[in-house]
């Protein structure tokens, strides 16, 4: 029925359309599928008659040549548009605006027919026929647009994005039309941004891409095309639907690093309990004149911590002033701790200490060698103070 061969659109220095074929039969549905801007409604515009560019080629209807009629001459040779946005008279009723799409000649005298053909096919507007258009809803205009395009009483029906700005439920009632349309042996070129919902009702369709129709098919086959789900259905499937998810692949465990090897809390308590044993008494050596000893700028380290079950002993060659070693000082401190406090609590350490002791080990240990520790340390710590705040007297011979 309808024939396009070879045609093109310019629009300027623009090429909208170049060398776009096509054709649709009675009775038969045929979508063109494309992305905004890819000359959809260009080709439907030059078919129609109603193109602002430059168009060459040929549109044949049942072998009438129409490219280069004005527009209300193609509109008697049997081809009605509907323009996107619907174009219909908001001012006007229902009634009047089917009654203006019975204007050709062609359809003057089956104007009555047409109208309860409309009516038939879209009941709300037999309820509605005195309506103002404006006042409807955007599916109910629709239906109104699509209802004065068959007035015309034409061989093939051009519709540009149907159900653009319709609901969902509006859209499948508006798809349902189509195909009662198509069943009265109305041919139907159709515009959808819906590829699915137009896919399932068309025959046959086209893939149009700058200008160019690059590919057509039946409209299943076209379903089924995976360039063609990716491109306008979303996306492939790659799974029927309801089977059941694939189980994830499990995770591999993730390495957890081990613990350094170290004494455990027993072999640190252990160490403490054993440190306080009193050392075995050492004779005090008489303090012997020395020469001034260096000044030592920074304080003693802090003890370090127990990384072994057993204490690491430290050399008695550790010379202090006065001739005095780090051992015997030790020695020194602790009698004179066991002097002072014997068995009892002693006395809190001083204020100015460089570091908190830790607390106890276990839970079993007593107070008492915890209280023998601390105050071991603290005599060990003054002993070190005063060591190293011992001068010699230079006047003294």
């Amino acid at each position: 029925m309808l024939e396009v061969k070879g045609l093109s659109v310019s629009y300027g220095q623009h090429r909208a359309l170049e060398g776009a074929a096509l054709r649709v039969a009675r009775g038969e549905i045929v979508v063109i599928l494309g992305a905004n801007g890819a000359g959809k409604s260009t080709l439907l515009k030059a078919i129609s008659g109603i193109c602002e560019g430059k168009v060459a080629g040929s549109v044949t209807l049942q072998g009438t040549e129409l490219l280069g009629m004005p527009a209300h001459r193609i509109v008697e040779e049997g081809i009605a548009l509907v323009p996107e946005g619907r174009g219909v008279f908001g001012d006007l009723t229902v009634a009047e605006n089917l009654t203006l799409g019975a204007h050709p000649s062609r359809a003057r005298d089956e104007a009555a027919g047409n109208m309860d053909r409309v009516l038939r096919l879209f009941p709300k507007l037999s309820e509605r026929r005195g309506q103002i258009v404006r006042t409807m809803s955007g599916g109910e205009q629709q239906m109104v647009a699509i209802g004065r395009a068959m007035m015309s009483n034409p061989a093939l029906l051009t519709l540009d994005e149907p159900s653009l700005g319709l609901s969902p439920l509006l859209s499948k009632e508006l798809f349902a039309s189509l195909k009662a349309v198509r069943d009265a042996g109305i041919g139907i070129l159709l515009v959808e941004q819906n590829a699915r919902a137009s896919l399932a009702i068309a025959d046959r369709g086209y893939l149009i891409e700058n200008g160019r129709i690059l590919q057509e098919g039946r409209a299943d086959a076209l379903r089924s095309d995976p360039a063609v789900q990716a491109a306008y259905l979303g996306g492939a499937k790659s799974a029927k639907r309801g089977a059941p998810p694939a189980a994830p692949a499990p995770l591999a465990p993730a390495s957890v690093p081990r613990p350094a090897a170290g004494p455990s809390p027993d072999q640190i308590a252990a160490a403490a309990l054993a440190s306080l044993a009193p050392p075995p008494a050492r004779p005090v050596a008489a303090p012997m004149p020395a020469p001034e000893p260096p000044r030592v700028a920074t304080p003693p380290a802090a003890p370090a911590r127990l990384s072994t079950p057993s204490p690491a002993p430290r050399s008695s060659n550790d010379a202090l002033p006065g001739g005095l070693s780090l051992a015997d000082l030790v020695a020194q401190a602790s009698d004179a701790s066991r002097a002072r406090f014997g068995s009892s609590q002693p006395a809190p350490p001083p204020a100015a200490r460089p570091r908190a002791m830790p607390p106890p080990v276990t839970p079993t240990s007593t107070a008492q060698p915890q209280d023998r520790l601390k105050s071991v340390l603290s005599e060990i710590e003054e002993a070190a103070a005063r060591a190293r705040a011992w001068r010699p007297d230079p006047h003294r011979t």
